[in-house]
């Protein structure tokens, strides 16, 4: 039997950008300096592998996986194309993004016609894959692909076939699993399976005892679930009051037996089908788009924030670049940093300086930030400025934001009179904001006070700091701010922070303090309630410590417990804080704004992380969880064919320090396809707004230290009760295709 590429091109048959990816063609591509070489690239049959012809003798046939690409950009967006390539050459060139560090692939196609189907095709080929898993694909879907793929109509597969099959709809099964179940199907041992034996082996390869037993349970008519049984099993197991309506729609959304439809009954696989999508996800539907009040105050907010966003890597010789920042506004980042120093030339370039990482030109930086800034969050986006730069290059800094942003850069205070307040996230939509010095108070712009053109101020507290650790920098705690510059600060004038005293009597609301993560969880520790009252009326910032020079990141949480606003993370370097900062992020809309809980609004509060009393805040709940299997984990070693991965998975807690807390199963030997653990643990919660919930899945190594296969976080306002299937993303935060956790929830109140 012939293998194709039925299964990949599912829905894509007959696409025409289709046709044209897997006849394929040249391209030009193009690399640093005046490199650039016509390759040929086609899309392979499998219509999962991208293929490009090499002239290295090392190197003959180079190919990369679909499922390895983020995306695929338009036009010369790139550095590489920007600095080498020419302006007519914009609908010709595209992008392609990887998901790992893998360097970004500039090509030029002969024409903007040919260019245009190269990216419809990619984007459409890298959706499909997206939606090849089998947890959202019916029996009834798998069996017509293997049917399809039986070319020469012989109705007959052998195992190489069907392994290779599996393959192309992304599901990865051990050898000798796979083996052992075709041998239970291969009933006349011919070493093919024929008709109902390939049914028979689709049937043992996804069957799941564990919905079988809760299916089982509530299929009381005919052996299948009728609307009443459904109704019952939402609002028993799932804790759901709803009605016979939302009932039925389920019905019509996920069944795919007509016959069972027509009735108002839902099939096993139904069923399955349901609790894969987002109505069974541990993420409650209600909170993935914009559900929260956005017209409070700048300040009531969590905003998701980026620390030296220009870096690829370390901070001592990494690469800067304008990818960085698209990388970190496409994530939802609302606050990023730019470094900025005298550059060559009389243009300023942004870095970090005395150390050896590379130069941006801070006009690339500008023009990247216009072009995503609002791709994937129409909120406020803040740009923090840490100002190395002498007058006159300031003076320039000032003429590309303002040209640059027009409209969307905000040189103003809303409104005709000074206000009192912070304005709010909805008030700001498409508007950027502008962090740094300022030479007077924000009301000289309605009282017509001037300024000289040029004044002497006090640096930025960070700027101060990059002296440690063999840093060597000018001992200098003052710079020259031009007031053009200046004046285009308006809602984030850094200021020093001397202590909440003074803050609470000489502080503007508009005026903010941006802290070292070492004095920041000093004033946590010591003075969380202070610091909570603080940031009721001020946006403070905190940053990594100097110290870290490998990107490394500190715990956002007790950040977040008191109140911080910007709490500024290494974006490019994949760790379990970043993890818990998607998590915080991930609901409403992953606009990069969280509304925070109402006790560390209100004036009134007396809320301390660390020492817990009796409060609005204090709703102690315990969280009952039980693990109960995983499906399709990914192999880490994909080099060895036979290596198979040993699970566990580690549950945590991470909210104020009296919630923490952390529980493991035991490891499963040899089997990443359907392990199953069945353990329950179970958490005491007394500050539920302030709770993350993360889920850790690694592969148990006794020598060198379990490794991630994959994690995934949210906020525990958000999980849903019941039985429900967690995703599963990479370090990097990317999804998983067909992983995933299915538990069991309950969170309760405490008796």
């Amino acid at each position: 039997m012939e293998q194709n590429g039925t299964a990949g091109k599912h829905g894509l048959e007959g696409d025409a950008d289709l046709q044209f990816l897997l006849v394929g063609g040249e391209l030009v591509k193009v690399r640093s300096g005046s490199w650039q070489k016509n390759r040929y690239f086609k899309l392979q049959e499998d219509c999962k592998t991208l293929w490009q012809e090499s002239r290295k003798a090392f190197k003959k046939n180079q190919t990369f996986s679909i499922d390895d690409i983020d995306s695929v950009r338009k036009g010369r967006q790139s550095e590489g194309f920007q600095k080498h390539t020419d302006p007519s050459d914009e609908e010709r060139c595209f992008s392609i993004i990887f998901k790992n560090r893998r360097k970004i692939l500039d090509l030029m196609a002969a024409n903007a016609e040919e260019a245009k189907q190269w990216i419809g095709g990619l984007e459409k080929i890298i959706t499909n894959m997206q939606n090849l898993s089998i947890q959202q694909k019916s029996e009834h879907w798998i069996i017509n692909c293997m049917r399809k793929a039986d070319k020469n109509e012989d109705n007959k597969m052998t195992l190489k076939e069907l392994k290779h099959f599996l393959r192309q709809i992304n599901i990865e099964v051990d050898d000798t699993y796979a083996e052992d179940i075709f041998k239970k199907c291969d009933k006349s041992k011919s070493g093919t399976l024929e008709g109902s034996e390939i049914k028979h082996y689709y049937e043992l390869l996804t069957h799941r005892e564990e919905i079988d037993v809760i299916y089982g349970k509530y299929a009381q008519t005919e052996g299948q679930m009728s609307t009443r049984d459904l109704l019952n099993f939402l609002r028993n197991e799932q804790a759901e009051q709803v009605t016979t309506e939302y009932a039925h729609r389920l019905i019509e959304k996920h069944e795919l037996d007509e016959t069972a439809k027509q009735k108002k009954h839902m099939t096993k696989d139904g069923f399955l089908m349901y609790l894969q999508h987002e109505e069974g996800s541990i993420l409650n539907p209600a909170h993935k788009n914009m559900y929260q009040d956005m017209t409070q105050p700048l300040n009531h907010y969590y905003i998701s924030s980026s620390h030296n966003t220009y870096l690829m890597e370390d901070q001592l010789k990494g690469p800067s670049s304008t990818e960085a920042y698209i990388r970190a506004l496409m994530k939802s980042c609302r606050c990023v940093e730019l470094d900025c120093w005298d550059g060559a030339n009389g243009e300023p370039v942004i870095y970090h300086g005395y150390t050896l990482t590379s130069k941006v030109l801070f006009r690339d930086v500008i023009k990247a930030i216009k072009d995503y800034a609002f791709k994937t969050s129409d909120y406020p986006l803040i740009l923090s400025l840490e100002n190395h730069c002498s007058v006159d290059q300031q003076k320039l800094m000032a003429h590309h934001l303002i040209s640059t942003l027009g409209d969307a850069l905000v040189t103003k205070p809303l409104g005709d009179t000074m206000p009192t307040n912070l304005p709010s996230p909805e008030e700001l939509k498409g508007k950027i904001l502008i962090k740094g010095k300022r030479l007077n108070k924000l009301d000289a712009v309605f009282n017509n006070n001037s300024t000289l053109e040029e004044e002497t101020v006090s640096e930025e507290d960070e700027a101060a700091d990059c002296k440690e650790n063999g840093q060597k920098a000018k001992k200098s705690s003052k710079i020259k701010l031009a007031k053009v510059l200046s004046d285009i600060v308006i809602y984030c004038k850094s200021v020093h922070f001397d202590g909440f005293e003074h803050a609470k009597d000489k502080q503007g609301f508009y005026e903010m303090s941006s802290f070292k993560e070492g004095k920041a969880f000093n004033l946590a520790e010591t003075s969380g309630t202070a610091f909570i009252h603080h940031n009721m009326d001020k946006l403070s910032r905190i940053y990594p410590a100097g110290s870290r020079t490998d990107s490394s990141n500190y715990n956002p949480v007790p950040m977040w417990n008191v109140g911080c606003q910007i709490v500024a993370l290494n974006f490019q370097t994949p760790s379990k804080e970043m993890h818990l900062n998607q998590g915080r992020f991930l609901p409403n809309g992953v606009c990069g704004y969280i509304l925070k809980p109402e006790f560390q609004r209100s004036l009134s509060s007396q809320f301390d992380p660390n020492k817990l009393t009796k409060g609005p805040w204090l709703m102690k709940k315990i969280f009952h969880v039980m693990v109960i299997s995983a499906q399709q984990l990914p192999k880490l070693n994909k080099d060895k064919p036979k290596s198979i991965v040993d699970p566990l998975v580690r549950m945590e807690i991470h909210g104020v320090p009296a919630d923490n807390a952390i529980e493991e199963t035991h490891y499963i030997e040899n089997n990443g396809f359907n392990p199953m653990w069945n353990e329950n643990f179970q958490f005491d919660i007394n500050v539920p707004e302030l709770a993350m919930v993360h889920f850790v899945v690694e592969d148990y190594d006794t020598i060198s230290g379990n490794d991630l296969i994959g994690q995934y976080c949210l906020p525990l306002t958000s999980v849903q009760n019941g039985y429900r299937h967690v995703p599963l993303l990479t370090k990097r935060g990317d999804v998983i295709s067909s992983a995933g956790l299915f538990v069991h929830l309950m969170l309760l109140d405490a008796q």
